[in-house]
C-alpha cells in the first residue's frame, strides 16, 4: 500500500467535484491524470492505498483504506469514467463545473463523480473518528463500458486479502436505498448467407431475411416474457426483457445479401439466468431457420458472440446492511432498478452490496447533466453517519 504523505489542504465536496469533472474521463480515454490527482490528495492525508490497472496500463483503480489496514469493514464504491458528450447540446463547457439555482452542472457531476467527491471530502473526518473497522474507498474505471475496473479491483482484493465485509455503491438514487438491479447479457449475432443475383433467389441464401426471421422471433419472445414472466415485484418492468438494438446487412438491392448482423440484449431479473433464454433462442433458430439455409449450402447459418455480461444484484430485504442504510437515510422501504451497476460484481464476489447515492438517474448521461447541491449535502451526512454506525 502506498503511504507517502505531504501537506494537503482540506477540500469541500463541491471543490473536489470541480476538480474531478475537469478531467475528461470519457470511457474511451485514459483516467490516469484524474487518478494522479486523487493519489496526491490521499498522499497528503497519509492514506494508504493500492493501485490496479488495466492490461494496457492506461486506466487505473484505487483501493484506499482509512482505519485498520485489514479486511472487513465497509466499502464506499464509485466509478470515475463517464459517457461521451459528443452530439449533445450542452449550454456550457461539459468539463467545467457551473452553479445555477442550487444545481451543479458538468459531465459526471451526477454519474458519479459527485459521490466520489463526497467520499474524498469525508476522509479527514473518517480519520478523526479512529475507526475500529476499516473504511474502504473503491474508485474504479470503465463502469460505463462493462465494469472492467470493478472486475480488476475484485481480482486485486483476492490478491491483497483486503476484502471488505459490506459495500455501498453510490450510483445516483436520490439518496434512496436500492436493494436489487437486473443483470445484462449482450449478444452479437452474425448470419452467413450465400450471395447471388436477386433474380434467382433459390440459388442463394438471403442473410438479411434470415436475420429478420430471428428478429421477429425476438419480438414475439419479448411479448411472451411480458405476459408469462417470471415476475419479480419492485422492478419496472417486473420481468426479464429482451430487445434488438442494431441491425446491418446487404450491399445493393439486386444482390442476395451474404451477411447480416444484429446486436441484442437480455436484462434478466435476479435469479433468472440469461443463458437459458440464449439456449432457447439458439434452439429455435436451429430448428426453424437454419435447416432451409443449410439445404442450399452447409456453411450458411448463425454464429453467436457474447459481448458483455453483467450480473444482477439482490440484497435480502432483511440484511443488516439494508437495515442500517434505511435507518441512516430515514426510509422505511428500499427499491429495485432495471439498470445495472458494479454492485452485481461485488455481490458475486461475496460482498453484500446496496446502492445509495446522490443525484437523480434521470440526469445521468444527459446534456447539461447536473446534481443538486442539496443531494451532495445529504450524501455528506449519510456516509459519515453510516461510518459511525458500522465502523466506530
Amino acid at each position: 500500500m502506498d503511504t507517502a504523505q505531504t501537506a494537503a489542504p482540506r477540500m469541500t465536496t463541491a471543490e473536489l467535484l470541480e476538480r474531478l469533472v475537469a478531467f475528461d474521463t470519457t470511457s474511451r480515454n485514459s483516467n490516469l491524470k484524474l487518478i494522479s490527482f486523487i493519489r496526491e490528495y490521499l498522499d497528503g492525508l497519509g492514506v494508504a492505498y493500492r493501485v490496479s490497472t488495466d492490461a494496457a496500463g492506461q486506466k487505473a483503480n484505487i483501493h484506499a483504506i482509512i482505519g485498520p489496514q485489514t479486511a472487513g469493514g465497509l466499502a464506499l464504491s464509485g466509478h470515475v469514467d463517464t459517457v461521451p458528450v459528443d452530439g449533445q447540446a450542452w449550454t456550457g463547457d461539459p468539463f467545467a463545473l457551473r452553479r445555477r439555482d442550487g444545481k451543479l452542472f458538468a459531465r459526471g457531476s451526477c454519474d458519479m463523480k459527485g459521490f466520489v467527491a463526497a467520499c474524498l471530502s469525508a476522509v479527514p473526518d473518517f480519520q478523526a473518528r479512529e475507526l475500529v473497522r476499516p473504511l474502504h474507498l473503491f474508485i474504479s474505471y470503465d463502469e460505463e463500458v462493462g465494469c472492467g475496473g470493478a472486475k480488476r479491483l475484485i481480482q486485486d482484493l483476492a490478491e491483497s486479502g483486503l476484502r471488505p465485509d459490506l459495500c455501498v455503491v453510490g450510483e445516483p438514487s436520490s439518496m434512496k436505498p436500492i436493494l436489487a438491479h437486473k443483470g445484462k447479457l449482450n449478444l452479437n449475432v452474425t448470419v452467413r448467407g450465400l450471395p447471388g443475383h436477386s433474380s434467382e433467389p433459390a440459388k442463394g441464401v438471403n442473410a438479411v431475411q434470415a436475420a429478420g426471421e430471428a428478429i421477429a422471433w425476438v419480438a414475439r419472445e419479448a411479448r411472451r416474457l411480458a405476459a408469462e414472466g417470471p415476475f419479480e415485484d419492485g422492478f419496472d418492468p417486473a420481468y426479464t426483457t429482451i430487445h434488438v438494438g442494431t441491425v446491418e446487412g446487404g450491399t445493393i438491392l439486386n444482390i442476395i445479401p451474404e451477411r447480416a448482423a444484429f446486436t441484442m440484449e437480455w436484462r434478466p431479473i435476479p435469479g433468472d439466468s440469461p443463458y437459458r433464454h440464449l439456449d432457447r433462442m439458439k434452439a429455435q433458430i436451429a430448428e426453424t431457420i437454419e435447416p432451409a439455409m443449410k439445404a442450399v449450402h452447409p456453411d450458411c447459418g448463425f454464429t453467436y458472440e457474447i459481448g458483455l455480461e453483467m450480473p444482477g444484484m439482490a440484497l435480502p430485504a432483511d440484511h443488516a446492511l439494508a437495515t442500517e442504510v434505511k435507518h441512516v437515510v430515514g426510509s422505511n422501504s428500499a427499491g429495485k432498478v432495471a439498470y445495472g451497476t458494479e454492485g452485481g460484481f461485488y455481490e458475486n464476489a461475496g460482498i453484500p452490496t446496496i446502492i445509495c447515492g446522490p443525484g437523480d438517474i434521470a440526469q445521468a448521461h444527459q446534456p447539461d447533466e447536473w446534481i443538486a447541491e442539496s443531494e451532495l449535502e445529504a450524501c455528506d451526512k449519510f456516509i459519515r453517519r453510516l461510518a459511525d454506525r458500522l465502523l466506530v
